[in-house]
């Protein structure tokens, strides 16, 4: 297993821009402070349509791993583990929001197969406006 991230390639749709809009960008100690491996991004990127469908399985994927953490208290020690898949849990509803919506314009052909809906205005092609 490997973990990488160079911020040089943030502008590039891969692995280290995942890593970047994830905030799993500190892989000094891999073990302990990185979420996902490169093959587990490399995966997921290779078998998505599209960047933001990555994303969205890979947040899918934390909530996951998660949903077993429980809060603990031994004698002063408090550790409030929870806290953390609601922040999670938001970002995995807004993805899903927007995959839906990429998927079903997609599907009735509104979208530019990059997963933006083109814009329209009424009227944009009427001759008589002046």
């Amino acid at each position: 297993m490997t973990y990488s991230y160079n911020p040089l390639n943030v502008g590039e749709f891969g692995l280290d821009r995942i890593r970047f809009e994830l905030g799993d960008v500190d892989v000094s100690e891999p073990e302990k402070t990185a979420y996902l491996t490169d093959e587990e991004i490399t995966a997921v990127l290779d078998s998505s349509n599209t960047f933001k469908r990555a994303k969205f399985r890979l947040v899918e994927s934390l909530l996951h791993r998660f949903a077993y953490e429980v809060d603990t208290k031994i004698k002063e020690a408090d550790w409030k583990l929870s806290q953390r898949i609601s922040a999670w849990q938001k970002i995995y509803a807004r993805l899903k929001a927007e995959v839906d919506a990429e998927e079903t314009g997609g599907a009735f052909g509104f979208t530019d197969g990059k997963g933006r809906p083109p814009v329209f205005e009424i009227g944009m092609h009427d001759w008589r406006r002046g």
